[in-house]
């Protein structure tokens, strides 16, 4: 699948829309500092493209609003296209082997997997790793930011786009390689998943706590 490109304020739009679920034109041009006019240019724009879609939001006696949000077509926009590869290579590694012998494949992969990553991510303070994790994230194709838990212990990291998105839909337990691909880099810290796209909202969250220091 080819990903064409959109200007910049356009491909801003839609990755915050990716990231909140649903928007109005006004919340999207306070965000991206640019008038609510130009904004519903370019989400009518976007509109006709087939990547976003608007539903009337009543609120209270004053005009309706049209809140926007991501087609099907503008979630596969943030797609690299090898998700149908993966599908049909996991379909396929399921006929050839038993379910023993796909675990234990699984199971190779990610503890090479986050051997990388615990490698390319080196040592320091948490929060330094942290962003690391995400720019490793982002180049496998995987939408994230993180930020400092609320009261000071842990961080978390927040994924709305997942290169395993389609496949997670047919196979759920690459979920958990996912997970367990996290705990492999951060081998220090405790690592649990907060929310699973897969059941429900439109992002992945993990939190993850040192185990023998705060902050």
């Amino acid at each position: 699948m080819t990903v064409h490109a959109q200007p910049p304020t356009k491909e801003a739009a839609l990755e915050l829309l990716l990231k909140q679920g649903s928007s109005s034109a006004s919340t999207l041009a306070a965000l991206l500092g640019v008038s609510v006019q130009a904004m519903r240019r370019h989400l009518r724009s976007l509109q006709t493209d087939g990547l976003v879609q608007a539903s009337t939001n009543q609120n209270g006696l004053g005009r309706p609003s049209n809140i926007w949000e991501l087609t099907s077509k503008g979630q596969s926009h943030f797609n690299y296209g090898y998700e149908g590869f993966a599908v049909d290579l996991l379909s396929s590694l399921e006929a050839n082997l038993s379910p023993e012998g796909l675990k234990v494949f699984l199971e190779k992969q990610v503890l090479e997997k986050g051997n990388l990553y615990k490698m390319q991510i080196g040592t320091g303070p948490i929060g330094k790793r942290m962003q690391k994790l995400v720019q490793l994230r982002k180049k496998d194709g995987h939408l994230s930011e993180c930020h400092p838990s609320p009261d000071g212990v842990g961080w978390y990291i927040n994924e709305f786009h997942c290169s395993m998105a389609k496949i997670a839909e047919q196979y759920p337990f690459v979920c958990d390689q996912e997970l367990q691909i996290i705990r492999y880099a951060f081998p220090d810290c405790k690592v649990n998943r907060l929310k699973w796209r897969v059941e429900s909202g439109n992002s992945c969250g993990f939190h993850i706590q040192p185990i023998h220091e705060h902050g």
